[in-house]
């Protein structure tokens, strides 16, 4: 069966499916076309605790893709998480619970996916100050309050905590709180509302992603066609996961057949 690799996460990841802004886990659909299945499982508006909720219901085994040959997963939780205690209690989760709910989240996901599964940790965002209020603004209206419920303090508290409990559990981990700082370009460029990625956002934590999973796992890296640039033709290249299918230029089309070889039946002889 094709491994798939499951994403779970807030909006930040719900919304990575998007064409609008070129979502990074489209960007992770291209580079493993026809050797992984990505499953998107990001849940707008959740904060680590209600993740937990959920993984208690009827729809623990869809969450986690059991029986999808998992072999991959990235936990992307923390940008609700980090909402001011005063300002968004709904969304707060206290900054030590935060950390133990993605301890549990890790140790849910190896039960259910085996120990050997493989588990990136992805820090949340950063805050750019101006692009919340003027959203704030054009949402609300006179309504605004002017008050940010999410700060660039907070979220780098969330983002420390995150890189903690992936050091503490020996996992990689995507800091785009710090990496997306380290840039030239300002914040308002990977951000498209002072919190949710931006088109250009996207593609630097699909690419930053990509980078650290080749990196990390040097078996699960693409090299491209060095012509085309395609991560699926028969010039790319992966040397731990199996392609689907014949690539089209290795089918004899006067004798397709030989490039599919038929499946044994039992007790047929060889």
């Amino acid at each position: 069966m094709r491994p798939s690799i499951l994403l779970l996460g807030d909006s930040i990841t719900q919304l990575s499916s998007s064409a609008e802004y070129g979502g990074w886990s489209a960007h992770l659909m291209d580079v493993y076309q026809r050797r992984a299945d990505v499953l998107n499982r990001g849940f707008a508006g959740y904060n680590t605790d209600w993740l937990l909720h959920l993984l208690q219901t009827s729809e623990r085994s869809d969450l986690l893709g059991l029986g999808k040959n998992v072999q991959l997963v990235c936990v992307f939780f923390g940008a609700n998480d980090a909402s001011d205690a005063q300002l968004n209690p709904r969304h707060h989760v206290p900054l030590d619970r935060y950390s133990s709910n993605l301890a549990e989240i890790v140790s849910a996901c190896r039960q259910e996916l085996g120990s050997d599964v493989k588990v990136v940790m992805i820090c949340a965002p950063p805050v750019h100050h101006d692009s919340r209020l003027k959203y704030q603004k054009e949402r609300y209206g006179d309504k605004a309050t002017g008050d940010l419920e999410r700060t660039l303090e907070l979220s780098g508290q969330y983002a420390a905590a995150a890189k903690k409990v992936a050091t503490d559990l020996d996992l990689p981990c995507l800091n785009i709180w710090h990496e997306m700082q380290q840039e030239s370009k300002e914040l308002d460029t990977y951000l498209s509302d002072g919190l949710h990625l931006s088109r250009e956002g996207n593609l630097f934590v699909g690419s930053k992603l990509v980078d650290l999973i080749g990196t990390t796992w040097p078996e699960w890296a693409v090299t491209p066609c060095p012509h085309t640039k395609n991560f699926a033709n028969s010039t790319s290249q992966c040397s731990g996961l199996t392609k689907s299918g014949p690539w089209h230029d290795h089918i004899d089309y006067k004798n397709p057949t030989s490039a599919f070889p038929r499946k044994q039946k039992k007790g047929e002889d060889n």
